[in-house]
């Protein structure tokens, strides 16, 4: 009988059938292992397959054989990731804004392709956060593969900025393009942020990856090192209120005692908190960049919630209350 061209891939082949069609509560005989080789075209005997079971002992695969009743059974044990390591790739993809819906799913079922056919239906049944808002831009890849690579080699980058328009349309913020100098990326509010230096202003700023088309890597060498040395991400997202920047200011919150827990998942546990005369309410320091979303956030506790201080932060957003009271008023 002649070699087919795939009795070469015999071992890939083998292993591809333990992967898809094994995993702890579902083995395979040896005469299943045949049936599935000689759909690809594969003759295999006995002999052959136990040295190539063996074969693929030795390159670290788990194979397992063991009796079962009448039949010896064979799977895959453990593989590079376990079923519960997937469902949460999984479940960041799918909630990902910042993936587009046709890369979530590529993306996805690429992860499936390294479990069982059993197991990947359990993947595709956590896939339940359907018809969510998540970003148009497909090239959103190639512009964090060009950000780390500007990162890598100490470049400057250039890129258009887009916003929406009233049409439903992006639209450039501006006729000329952003240049910065591009320091580390972040996942913050579901979004996915590019933390620069922009040397004509002489400060950090944040952009939207999603946002940013058009990206070139400048010949010129990043600027703002001294500012990154002790630059703390971490404290960064927690002062940038949903990543809107604003005038950085040490704000006075006074808090109903049951909304501890709040404060410090926003503004972590190194806060000071201090009790007050009324054993209902406490008190702390914190260090937000003052924008309408830092106000908007405080606003949506209602009466839990008092900016004590300072007096220019309690005097605009009392101005702010006063604003939306009169836009109500006047229909």
């Amino acid at each position: 009988m002649p070699r087919s061209a795939n009795q070469k891939l015999k071992l890939y082949y083998l292993y591809r059938v333990l992967l898809e069609k094994t995993d702890d509560t579902h083995t395979i005989t040896m005469p299943e292992i045949q049936q599935y080789l000689e759909s690809y075209d594969i003759a295999a005997d006995r002999k052959s397959l136990y040295d190539d079971m063996d074969a693929l002992r030795t390159l670290g695969f788990d194979v397992i054989g063991e009796k079962d009743g009448r039949n010896f059974c064979y799977h895959l044990g453990s593989k590079e990731f376990e079923v519960a390591e997937l469902k949460l790739l999984v479940d960041a993809i799918q909630s990902s804004k910042f993936i587009t819906e046709k890369k979530s799913n590529e993306l996805i079922k690429k992860l499936t392709g390294l479990v069982s056919d059993y197991e990947a239906q359990q993947l595709k049944r956590q896939v339940v956060v359907q018809g969510r808002i998540k970003t148009m831009n497909e090239s959103i890849y190639y512009v964090v593969d060009d950000i780390h690579n500007a990162i890598s080699s100490n470049r400057k980058i250039s890129f258009d900025y887009y916003k929406w328009n009233l049409d439903k349309k992006m639209v450039p913020r501006k006729d000329s393009k952003y240049e910065v100098s591009p320091w580390a990326l972040t996942w913050d509010d579901e979004n996915y942020y590019l933390i620069a230096f922009d040397s004509e202003a002489d400060k950090i700023k944040h952009y939207r990856v999603d946002k940013m088309r058009g990206i070139e890597i400048l010949e010129e060498k990043r600027e703002g090192r001294a500012h990154f040395e002790e630059f703390d991400m971490a404290t960064y997202a927690r002062i940038n209120f949903g990543m809107f920047g604003g005038k950085e200011v040490k704000v006075k919150l006074r808090f109903k005692n049951d909304l501890v827990g709040v404060l410090l998942d926003r503004f972590g546990k190194d806060i000071t908190i201090r009790r007050t005369d009324d054993e209902e309410w406490a008190e702390a320091n914190v260090d937000v960049a003052l924008s309408e979303q830092f106000l908007g956030w405080v606003f949506s506790f209602g009466n839990a919630i008092k900016i004590v201080g300072p007096d220019e932060v309690v005097e605009r957003f009392t101005r702010d209350i006063k604003a939306i009271e009169k836009l109500y008023n006047n229909n």
